[in-house]
């Protein structure tokens, strides 16, 4: 059986997060109400935010740390050092709010997702590994900048409002960062 590449599956996990947060601001502009499951002091954009943003900066730590043991060039170890530095307070901060808020979020949708690229980057080696970390990265943060973007503009709750407006310039750098290292003409496929 021919082993599907690391890269297209990441890609494939990374389209399914983008359908499934697109699908979510689909229908939290569609509903009037928020789904049953989302606290009540929240809308069903905060709601969607919450899930993804817990999740998403705990599976940059992770995937962070794998980069820093396996990236074969330092640019890319320091890329990924600074993915877990970065992220840490965050995780922090956001967690703070959580609590006083007494909000647990929901995040079973995309936990598969980042399980599956986690466990594709755990078994890549070498030049395979920098090069489906790298393109991934540059696709998380895409889609984690329209996530803090979309907060920005249409969430409800103002404390997650302004974490999404104090976050957004680091996952832009992150970006950038990542566009930089994915440029590197030795991350090209063969």
């Amino acid at each position: 059986m021919k082993r599907t590449s690391a890269l297209s599956r990441i890609a494939n996990v990374g389209l399914t997060c983008v359908l499934l947060w697109s699908a979510g601001t689909a229908v939290a502009s569609a509903q009037t109400a928020a789904p049953p499951e989302v606290p009540a002091t929240l809308n069903a954009v905060d709601f969607n935010f919450v899930g993804q943003a817990n999740l998403g900066a705990p599976f940059q730590v992770d995937s962070g740390r794998l980069a820093e043991t396996k990236a074969t060039s330092a640019a890319i170890r320091s890329y990924a050092h600074l993915m877990v530095t970065t992220h840490i307070p965050v995780v922090d901060a956001l967690n703070v709010i959580l609590k006083r808020k007494d909000i647990t979020p929901s995040s079973t949708l995309l936990h598969g997702a980042y399980d599956a690229m986690i466990y594709t980057l755990t078994a890549d080696r070498g030049a395979a590994f920098d090069r489906n970390y790298v393109n991934g990265q540059v696709e998380y943060q895409k889609g984690n900048a329209a996530l803090f973007e979309q907060e920005i503009q249409n969430g409800n709750d103002p404390e997650l409002k302004e974490f999404a407006r104090q976050t957004l310039p680091k996952i832009v750098d992150h970006l950038q960062r990542a566009e930089k290292l994915a440029a590197d003409g030795r991350l090209a496929s063969k």
